[in-house]
């Protein structure tokens, strides 16, 4: 960990400093005023930095070694499946082939394109349980949107319009109650109960001729698995509703369980968590959707069928129309598609077991240390509380900031919501049981100087190069360009 504040490339400017030689002018000299209209030219210079090319150079390179991620450390951020992916798969993406393609190419030009993006979508179906696939969702979220407008197109097809309820437990993604409303629909929170799971007696008296459906994620984002899946499904389609799969978790049960076996209608895969892409920092992503047989009509297009021997781009009968440019993020269903052939069934699921193996072996080994809110078997994640800490004054967001003096990113913290001061962890199944413990051997020594020195944590952090910033500040009101 640097503990160094990196200066400014501004403070490192030296009047009549340069970095750079422009060649000479080989096209006849034209005034500017006469390119650009007087309204728009500059009054005075532009303020820059006056650095050599070697100060640039370092300047960019001690930033970037400051940044953190999945290939520098653990990265335990509970939810978004933070895990490495294999380089391979980034080799097979920059072959020419693949990378130099263009959307508006004839499709006979890309047959092999299409035949990956047809096979990826058969084994999502197969994967899931269900029928069809469409690729077009470019993000988790994004598959969200489009697994909703599929729902209310099926209810409006049927003459069923009055449904515009879609129920929510209230450990549910932030996203899920984002997308309803993007849809026009209105959210139903249903609660958990005592074991973390939907409250299904509740769920009875929530579900009615206005339920469009339900949204869930299963296992949940406490990482626990809902007993009582079949049930729900039952409830929910009884009334006419149909489920909604958030596939965020779905590294918990690959090769396991399959959604559409749970009674699930839509699921939506995140490829960029689950399926190889790396994950974080705005993109690419792919959140294709796979829906029932009695769905697929609605499904976004264009997507890819088969027809003597060839493949071709086609819409559904019924289709909610396109949802994303071109034909989405294709070098993402390359890796994903790579990743399900490399690892085949087998690998799949030992991808789950083990990923669930290491959940509980590191729940197991925290929870003396931190409240255990659910006490059971988890999954591919856990949920603790630092409501023990707050006896001395400590709390959640100060263990968090902790963690950065020890070189580690933070888990996910205050959320799920329905868990006072929580700390969610997922340590996936790429990393090591060496590096688990130094974690868990981190998270015990925070715990005890929670008790004997809790200063330690409430002015966390103590050796990065920015301090503790007032976040809500930063967040509303951020500082983007410098300034003397």
């Amino acid at each position: 960990m640097i503990n160094k504040t990196i200066p400014l490339i501004f403070e490192r400017s030296t009047p009549g400093r340069l970095g750079y030689q422009l060649p000479n002018l080989d096209v006849p000299e034209i005034p500017v005023s006469e390119l650009i209209p007087e309204e728009y030219l500059r009054v005075e210079e532009p303020e820059l930095p006056e650095v050599s090319e070697l100060e640039v150079v370092r300047h960019y390179t001690q930033l970037s070694r400051i940044n953190y991620a999945v290939d520098v450390g653990f990265y335990p951020l509970g939810s978004c499946t933070m895990k490495y992916n294999p380089r391979v798969h980034e080799d097979l993406a920059a072959l020419p082939g693949f990378a130099n393609i263009h959307p508006y190419q004839p499709e006979s030009s890309v047959q092999g394109a299409l035949e990956l993006m047809y096979n990826l979508g058969k084994h999502l179906a197969t994967i899931s349980g269900l029928e069809a696939t469409t690729l077009q969702p470019a993000a988790g979220a994004h598959g969200e949107l489009a697994g909703l407008m599929v729902i209310k197109a099926y209810h409006t097809h049927r003459g069923d319009g009055q449904r515009t309820e879609i129920i929510i437990p209230d450990s549910a993604h932030g996203t899920n109650p984002a997308s309803c409303a993007m849809v026009g629909y209105n959210v139903v929170e249903v609660p958990s109960n005592e074991r973390g799971a939907v409250d299904v007696e509740v769920l009875k008296g929530l579900v009615g001729p206005k339920t469009a459906g339900l949204m869930l994620t299963n296992p949940n984002t406490l990482g626990l698995f809902d007993e009582n899946i079949a049930d729900i499904a039952e409830i929910v389609h009884d009334a006419g509703g149909l489920l909604y799969y958030d596939g965020a978790n779905a590294n918990a049960i690959l090769g396991i369980v399959r959604p559409g076996d749970m009674g699930f209608d839509v699921v939506h895969y995140n490829l960029h968590k689950t399926f190889s892409t790396p994950h974080g920092g705005g993109g690419p992503g792919a959140g294709p959707i796979v829906v029932s047989e009695e769905l697929a009509q609605f499904l976004p297009g264009p997507v890819v069928h088969k027809d003597a021997g060839c493949y071709c781009f086609s819409m559904p009968e019924h289709s909610v129309g396109r949802i994303c440019s071109f034909y989405g993020n294709f070098l993402v269903y390359l890796k994903a598609y790579a990743y399900i052939l490399s690892h085949g069934s087998d690998g799949l699921r030992a991808v789950s077991e083990t990923a669930v193996l290491h959940a509980n072996y590191m729940m197991r080994s925290l929870q003396e240390y931190y409240h255990l809110p659910y006490d059971r078997i988890c999954m591919h994640e856990f949920v603790l509380s630092g409501k023990w800490q707050r006896e001395y004054g400590v709390r959640t967001l100060d263990i968090a900031k902790r963690l950065l003096d020890y070189g580690y990113h933070a888990p996910t913290v205050y959320f799920p919501l329905n868990v006072e001061e929580a700390i969610m962890i997922e340590p996936t199944e790429t990393e090591p049981k060496s590096t688990m413990d130094e974690f868990i051997e981190v998270m015990r020594k925070i715990a005890k100087e929670a008790k004997d020195n809790p200063e330690l944590l409430t002015s966390a952090p103590q050796n990065t190069p920015l301090k503790r910033l007032d976040e809500a500040t930063a967040a509303r009101k951020p500082i983007l360009r410098w300034s003397k």
